[in-house]
């Protein structure tokens, strides 16, 4: 009898497994997991500030919007360069994804998929894959699959239809522009450069607001972010005005007008020369026939900057200019959020399937 009431337990346990998601981004983390019969997305800025508590003396730690809005001179992006490269981040992402679990009530009795940069930094990659499995969750399994390949699911059909196709994906983040053609899920050709990236647009944007206004306006790099979530815009871009106070007393209000839309198109054009001259020469010098069949595909667009409106579009019209032969471009709905949800739908396969 008491066999039989184990058993059952069991049971129960097993089919209560949560199926988690997770993008640990440079700017960005997502976290995606059902609570009841909803999917729910939660995200925030991957930053963490520390500050002495004045009641107690100690040092207590805040994170996302609250670290970057409150503490703006010393919060910290742990994972600019896409990975906690080193002992000191490492500890600090920890810090960072503890208190971001713990906050959306992560379950610890769960299957977890994680998308991961591709990108060849063997000491990065076991920081993240330590940061990961020494929260807590994920204790039936947790498993890392390429982020372009994540991000793709939600684009390519329902399920995981994009495992069984063979397709381009392409992820514009903010650390590196990656490319990789897929055969089934199997990585082919895998392409990175961390010369084409969101975070060199917002160096640009801050240059050149500084030279649109001749000067007077120095922006750091987390305002031109803003400029560009905010404001860039292929389709239908407006100048818009800010005001910075000024040094001696007062305030100084400008209009920007080309800044933005000059950095992204400098992007957009940087972005396909990368794609059409290295990424593809190289692919189809290893792969003719899939060369040949993943043209004839839509290439799936992923990554924070897929999110500026018109950017798709753009990229396939001058991509196809540059190749001479017409290529069809998509992205899935909101891609900042697209790794961690096709994350999450790879995980509710293990959880269906049993297979952890």
């Amino acid at each position: 009898m008491l066999d039989e009431e184990l058993e059952e337990e069991e049971e129960t346990t097993e089919t209560n497994l949560s199926p988690v998601g997770v993008k640990l981004g440079s700017t960005r983390t997502v976290v995606v997991q059902p609570q009841g019969s909803v999917i729910r997305t939660h995200e925030a800025l991957t930053c963490l500030a520390t500050y002495q508590d004045v009641l107690t003396g100690k040092r207590r730690a805040i994170y996302g919007e609250e670290a970057a809005n409150e503490y703006p001179e010393r919060v910290q992006f742990m994972l600019r360069s896409g990975l906690p490269e080193d002992d000191e981040r490492a500890e600090a992402a920890a810090t960072f994804f503890n208190k971001f679990i713990q906050a959306n009530d992560v379950s610890e009795d769960s299957v977890v998929v994680y998308a991961i940069p591709t990108i060849d930094n063997e000491r990065g990659l076991s920081n993240l894959a330590n940061v990961i499995e020494e929260s807590g969750i994920g204790t039936k399994l947790i498993r890392s699959y390429p982020e372009s390949l994540c991000g793709s699911i939600p684009a390519i059909g329902t399920g995981l239809d994009a495992i069984g196709r063979i397709f381009i994906a392409i992820n514009m983040g903010s650390t590196n522009l990656e490319a990789c053609a897929y055969r089934r899920g199997e990585q082919l050709s895998r392409f990175s450069t961390g010369a084409v990236t969101g975070n060199e647009v917002d160096r640009w944007i801050s240059n050149y607001v500084e030279e649109e206004t001749q000067g007077r306006v120095n922006i750091d790099q987390t305002t031109a972010r803003e400029y560009k979530e905010q404001h860039g815009d292929f389709n239908d871009f407006e100048p818009f005005t800010d005001i910075i106070q000024q040094p001696g007393g007062g305030t100084h209000e400008f209009t920007i007008e080309r800044s933005v839309t000059d950095a992204l198109d400098r992007y957009v054009d940087d972005a396909v020369d990368e794609i059409a001259n290295n990424f593809l020469p190289q692919l189809a010098n290893r792969y003719i026939k899939i060369y040949k069949q993943t043209l004839d595909e839509p290439i799936v667009l992923t990554g924070g900057m897929a999110c500026i409106p018109g950017l798709v579009e753009e990229f396939e019209d001058r991509l196809s200019e540059e190749l001479q032969h017409e290529v069809k471009v998509t992205a899935p709905e909101e891609p900042v959020t697209a790794a961690a949800r096709g994350a999450q739908r790879i995980a509710e396969r293990f959880v269906e399937e049993e297979s952890y």
